[in-house]
């Protein structure tokens, strides 16, 4: 059996700890999963199967690929993707049970064209994705076809940022146009949804909440159980000795003879080049300084002080229950969102149910 040189160790059982936390915050309260990007790159045909199992009925994806990929005719959930109808063939989102959130007032005439159920992205004040809340043509209000409507908040991560009220106050007052009382009315993902009740609407999306991030949220950090377990196996290990240099641009100089292993994992599978000559990884109880510059496939650690007798065919974490993934986030200067969906296909996917 050929063990890969990259392993990512994906934790249901704390990543379900995570949605019946989302699921417990309000019980009047709809959770819709958030599966885009290959489920946060955790895999996603896992990751959906394992959430409708647990009677989750909606989800979020970005592209209508993303919905395809996931679909499977059962009207028993709700599948929304995010970036619209552009300029697919409308057909294809009947014909895979996709609803379309529609962003633009082009795509909203073209979708009355046809007898497709789909959802409004309103633009609060993110400026981004959706139709702008001062816009919204009047005759939508009466359309019995919307069924969901959402807005997304720009600084939910922001407990105290003012914005929040402002973006929930427009999306307030767009709410009470709608007369369709069936309608799902959605603001919060996952730092939205535990700001205080009046964001919670009918219905969360969490995203990296699921997947064992918290953006710095110290209430969060309480209650959400990471999920992936990042490994890199030792593929060489050598003695180089004093003023020779490591690594591409000779970027790093040894000052004295050390003993040095190369890791068998680098930016091709999400490893950022920041991290060059500064970041951190483990074994154990141990830490070791990543030296030199990281390259596509490999990175070389320092062991010349390890306690432990390394050799190659050793797996060295990255990431793991203590140093999790907000930790290395900080260290690569970046979110927790970015360094999971960054880790390469070509990484091993291995699904365990670890306490």
């Amino acid at each position: 059996m050929i063990k890969n040189s990259v392993i990512l160790k994906i934790n249901l059982k704390n990543f379900l700890n995570n949605y019946n936390f989302f699921d417990k915050i309000n019980k009047k309260n709809i959770v819709g999963a958030t599966i885009k990007a290959n489920a946060y790159g955790l895999g996603v045909k896992k990751i959906f199967q394992i959430l409708v199992n647990n009677d989750c009925k909606h989800f979020f994806v970005a592209t209508l690929e993303e919905g395809i990929e996931i679909s499977n005719h059962k009207k028993k959930v709700n599948i929304y993707i995010l970036n619209g109808i552009q300029n697919y063939n409308l057909s294809l989102f009947k014909k895979f049970n996709l609803i379309p959130i529609i962003n633009t007032e082009r795509e909203l005439k073209l979708i009355n064209k046809t007898n497709q159920k789909f959802g409004i992205h309103i633009d609060t004040g993110i400026n981004r994705l959706g139709i702008n809340y001062k816009n919204i043509p009047s005759k939508i209000f009466n359309n019995n076809k919307v069924k969901i409507v959402i807005s997304h908040l720009s600084s939910a991560d922001e407990k105290n940022n003012k914005f929040n009220e402002i973006q929930k106050k427009r999306f307030l007052k767009i709410k009470e146009k709608f007369k369709n009382k069936k309608i799902i009315f959605s603001l919060a993902n996952t730092n939205g949804s535990i700001l205080n009740q009046s964001y919670l609407f009918d219905m969360i999306r969490p995203g990296i909440g699921l997947y064992g991030g918290y953006n710095k949220n110290k209430y969060l950090e309480k209650k959400i159980k990471p999920v992936i377990n990042l490994k890199g196996k030792i593929i060489q290990i050598k003695w180089v000795n004093q003023n020779e240099f490591i690594g591409y641009n000779q970027t790093y100089k040894t000052n004295k003879r050390i003993k040095v292993a190369i890791v068998g994992i680098g930016y091709a599978d999400g490893i950022p080049r920041i991290l060059s000559n500064k970041g951190k990884v483990y074994y154990k109880n141990n830490q070791y300084n990543i030296i030199g510059r990281i390259s596509m496939d490999t990175f070389t650690i320092n062991i010349s002080n390890s306690k432990h007798n390394l050799k190659v065919g050793n797996y060295i974490d990255l990431i793991n229950k203590k140093y999790g993934i907000e930790s290395f986030a900080d260290q690569s200067k970046t979110i927790s969102n970015e360094v999971i969906t960054s880790i390469g296909n070509r990484v091993e996917r291995i699904y365990v149910n670890d306490k």
